[in-house]
């Protein structure tokens, strides 16, 4: 199982019983397969041994806990046409393989994923919408603090800048021009991205 761990230094030992109890040797407690799920899912690499034998029993303890999911969470992320897929392959000369493709392909997915979810993020901050509400709040906390003198904070915001700070807008620009052109500006971006 792929984790945190380099080395068996790092892996956290589950001893699981005959009266199919699990025993975390690093905590010294009896735990469950939603431990162990909750474990996977922070990047906690574990290796499951029956304590009679020493047997590894990971990979069966693994499957026990995708089963349950699959039945308890009402949602199903294996789909049924690719679990007879995967029953087909068993005996198929290929089998040996497929191991190695699974492993690849997840590993490929969440590399994506990360690249998207990162992509995603930049394009929020490069946002024409998000820099033309950022300038209205400002032109918002500038009207605020001209109407109320003495007023150094906005709905909670930071606080504003007293208005003998501000510089002096320019008496022949009219704000709504101004905010027109910022839609203009705007549109023309957002034209060239879905170009």
């Amino acid at each position: 199982m792929a984790g945190k761990a380099g080395d068996d230094g790092d892996v956290v030992i589950i001893k699981k019983y005959a009266n199919r109890r699990l025993y975390n040797t690093r905590s010294s407690s009896y735990i469950t397969l939603d431990h162990l799920a909750k474990m996977t899912r922070e990047g906690i690499d574990f290796k499951v041994v029956d304590a009679k034998t020493g047997t590894d029993i990971t990979h069966q303890i693994l499957t026990q806990i995708i089963m349950e999911e699959e039945a308890s969470s009402g949602e199903q992320i294996l789909p049924v046409n690719f679990l007879r897929q995967l029953i087909a392959m068993y005996g198929n000369s290929m089998q040996s393989l497929l191991p190695h493709y699974l492993e690849a392909s997840m590993d490929h997915f969440r590399e994506n994923q990360l690249k998207l979810r990162k992509a995603f993020e930049e394009s929020l901050g490069n946002n024409p919408l998000a820099a033309l509400a950022q300038r209205n709040m400002e032109m918002f906390k500038a009207a605020a603090a001209a109407f109320m003198p003495g007023v150094e904070h906005v709905a909670g915001d930071k606080p504003a800048e007293k208005v003998a700070e501000q510089p002096a807008p320019a008496p022949s620009v009219d704000p709504l021009e101004l905010i027109k052109a910022q839609m203009d500006a705007m549109q023309k971006k957002l034209d060239e991205l879905g170009k």
